[in-house]
């Protein structure tokens, strides 16, 4: 067990930036929870964490933006969800770029669908770096603070594994419902 946490010490950091490239909370959470153990930095953990999820959401935007045809060969599939992006963008506007990095399901096409329309750039830089921030401060803290929690969850889990996958799929269920009702086609 101490070559684990030896080797999270030591190639965590390079796992939560990669991790975080594509939204990574778990990650962060890990990350969080390592800290409250002692095993990694939080203050590291938060810059990282941010520093790569603000850099993902900048390179989904600059390859929708600048590489639409490449993209939308490989969004084909969810053409519904990518509408629904929009719809939620003209809904709410630019709000929708700061609570986004929270939605689990949304936080890949938002950053794709605000890149295909005309959209200042500058505009969504400022707001992807906030939520960015915000995004890490509050899950990196808040995991650091419910660390004791989270332990005793994970050794919960451990003694009855049965528990892990009930869990995943309530909540993979849970978020295919929600995203196949939200993108159904309304006669």
């Amino acid at each position: 067990m101490e070559d684990t946490f030896s080797n999270l010490a030591t190639y965590g950091y390079i796992g939560l930036f990669l991790y975080s490239l594509g939204g990574g909370f778990i990650a962060l959470i890990g990350a969080g929870v390592l800290s409250f153990m002692g095993k990694m930095d939080l203050s590291l953990s938060i810059f990282i964490a941010f520093t790569a999820n603000a850099l993902g959401d900048f390179l989904l935007f600059y390859m929708a933006r600048y590489q639409k045809t490449m993209m939308m060969d490989g969004l084909r599939k969810h053409r519904r969800k990518l509408a629904l992006a929009h719809i939620m963008m003209k809904k709410n506007g630019s709000w929708i770029i700061l609570i986004q990095k929270f939605v689990y399901g949304i936080k890949t096409l938002i950053p794709i669908a605000i890149g295909l329309t005309k959209y200042d750039f500058k505009k969504f830089a400022i707001l992807n770096i906030l939520s960015a921030a915000a995004w890490a401060l509050i899950f990196g803290i808040g995991s650091y603070y419910s660390g004791g929690f989270l332990v005793k969850m994970a050794e919960l889990v451990g003694d009855k594994p049965w528990i892990a996958p009930l869990i995943l799929v309530v909540l993979g269920g849970s978020l295919w419902l929600y995203m196949t009702h939200a993108t159904k086609r309304k006669n």
